[in-house]
């Protein structure tokens, strides 16, 4: 039986005041929806998923939710349609699933990527990405239109979105971003609006390979040489910012750091290795990596590649980590070894390690899988594929597979997430329609992609990403998608055309939603909140008219409730 509805009003005015309600609603259940939610058991319903069995660790601790949530939501960016099924499939135990989900996404050339090459192949491929750092460097770098110039960073950044909503290899989408925060560089200035595809490419191609392969490969790439200002560190004029940055950001971490105590009074481990380090460190690293810079001149032939000056090496004696460095040692063996010493720390294993059980864990993680971690990271130091195996380690764990909740997604995930489970489409390409708008508003919420200007990255950890503003510019965010149409006119999000026709009463049309984009139940009392704002005071076992403007608007800020609601933002 329908329930009375708004009469025919002018498209414009029914969007203001949808708006307007949308804010009201918003506000009256913004501590419900924000509350700093701790993981609950969850409830069978009517109409919804099956109750999901918690499990129990030796701790006691229980988890609320299966394996399929967990990985989708750690290991990717949060499920899509029918990504349940394939996970199915993958085995006949959720432990068998979990391995060889897993597996899968630690070997992403063995994945087909249709998906993502279409959709790529549908914006031209996009002109850039595949370029060489000298191609990028004299065809865009040295190019004056400022169009030209900028094109590789904004190609970068649509593509990193095009992998995380539509490319299967979601573990290497969550790597890559990984590896950016922990090699944290700028974007928008000097050579990092040209030469950002080949950083990305860096980045990605190595983000299950061998961390001393990677750490070499980064320290040489012109983006952080310019941005840490290595490029222009000679003997005669000494920089320390990025040998400071490479051992406390990059490798050690400040845990081992001492300060100004003298070097020779560093504790050592049982194998004869300092336990940390100390200023003198840093400062025989900037001796060590003087000379270290760009062919950015025509002298040294101009093609932005890493370029090695003599001339502008200190090459007298040093001691790094206690170790001698002789006079005059043969072209770059300074550096080398300095990076050498710094991936083989056991400081360098332990602090990669526990960054890595924060991204897939908890800001907190159990010792035990740091330990287990960093003894796999440890033992494979030589091996092509030690981050791989150390992921491997991380991802099926105990811990992994118990602990729910104490992640919070950051804005980024929230939308990738949100794009996923709605199937929106935006044009990502420079003269998409409201691409512009879209990354404005995506700037408003402080997660900006390559848009960090310090070398710390983007913080990870639930405390910096809970505040009012930034839940509030989300929201504003994920209602504005849910709201903007095609140029057509229809809306991005088909949230009719998704509905099955039998699905008509609020309490249906919630259940129906939750399970379509969270595929898991949500909280009794948020489920309510939910089913309360379809309904607007009528019975919630009616049903309503969708074919009313007003109504269906309705249902798409209900989504837009469920996107932003706590459940959705665990991870």
């Amino acid at each position: 039986m329908p329930a009375q509805h708004e009469g025919s009003v002018p498209r414009s005015d029914r969007r203001d005041r949808r708006l307007s309600e949308s804010s009201a609603r918003s506000r009256l259940t913004l501590e419900t929806l924000y509350a700093d939610a701790q993981p609950y058991p969850m409830m069978r319903r009517a109409g919804g998923r099956a109750a999901l069995s918690g499990r129990e660790d030796s701790t006691g601790s229980t988890s609320s939710v299966d394996l399929f949530t967990i990985a989708a939501n750690r290991i990717g960016y949060g499920p899509r349609p029918g990504q349940r099924d394939e996970w199915v499939s993958l085995g006949a135990s959720e432990g068998e699933r979990l391995w060889n989900y897993v597996s899968q996404q630690l070997d992403p050339g063995g994945i087909v990527d249709t998906e993502y090459d279409n959709r790529r192949a549908s914006f031209g491929g996009y002109s850039t990405l595949d370029k060489s750092l000298a191609q990028l460097w004299t065809e865009h770098n040295l190019n004056s239109e400022w169009q030209i110039r900028t094109l590789p960073s904004d190609e970068a950044e649509f593509d990193t979105f095009l992998r995380a909503i539509y490319s299967r290899r979601q573990l290497e989408a969550v790597m890559s971003e990984f590896w950016r925060d922990h090699f944290s560089a700028y974007a928008w200035e000097g050579w990092g609006w040209s030469l950002w595809p080949d950083w990305m490419r860096l980045l990605r191609t190595n983000c299950f390979g061998n961390f001393h392969q990677l750490l070499i490969g980064t320290v040489q790439h012109p983006i952080m040489l310019y941005y840490l200002d290595n490029f222009q560190s000679t003997v005669a004029g000494p920089n320390e910012n990025h040998a400071r940055e490479l051992i406390e950001l990059h490798t050690m971490g400040a845990d081992h750091y001492l300060g100004v105590a003298p070097w020779q009074n560093v504790p050592l481990d049982g194998n004869g290795v300092p336990i940390a380090y100390v200023d003198n460190d840093v400062y025989e690293t900037t001796r060590a990596l003087t000379g270290w810079s760009v062919a950015y001149t025509s002298s040294r032939g101009n093609t932005g590649e890493f370029y090695y000056d003599s001339d502008d090496h200190d090459r007298f004696q040093k001691i790094i980590l206690q170790n001698f460095l002789p006079a005059d040692q043969p072209d770059l063996k300074d550096g080398m070894d300095v990076l050498q010493a710094l991936a083989d720390h056991d400081g360098t294993a332990a602090y990669i390690c526990r960054k890595l059980c924060q991204r897939f864990i908890a800001d907190n993680p159990p010792q035990s899988v740091v330990d287990a971690a960093s003894a796999v990271w440890k033992s494979l130091r030589d091996d092509p594929f030690q981050i791989r195996e150390t992921v491997r380690t991380i991802l099926t764990s105990q811990e992994f597979q118990n602990t729910w909740g104490e992640k919070t997604k950051r804005p980024f995930e929230v939308v990738v997430g949100a794009l996923r489970a709605t199937q929106m489409h935006f044009e990502w390409e420079r003269d998409g329609d409201d691409i512009g708008t879209f990354f404005g508003r995506f700037g408003d919420t402080g997660h900006a992609l390559f848009s960090w200007r310090a070398p710390n990255g983007y913080p990870d950890s639930r405390d910096k990403w809970e505040s009012a503003t930034t839940r509030v510019m989300t929201w504003r965010f994920i209602l504005w998608m849910i709201d903007s149409e095609e140029p057509g006119g229809a809306f991005r999000l088909k949230a009719l055309d998704q509905t099955p026709p039998e699905v008509r009463s609020p309490n249906a049309l919630a259940d129906f939603w939750i399970d379509r984009l969270l595929q898991r139940p949500m909280d009794p009392a948020d489920r309510q909140v939910i089913v309360d704002f379809m309904a607007q005071g009528f019975n919630p076992d009616f049903d309503v008219n969708l074919a009313n403007d007003s109504t269906y608007e309705r249902l798409l800020s209900m989504i837009g409730l469920i996107l932003n609601s706590p459940e959705a933002l665990k991870r």
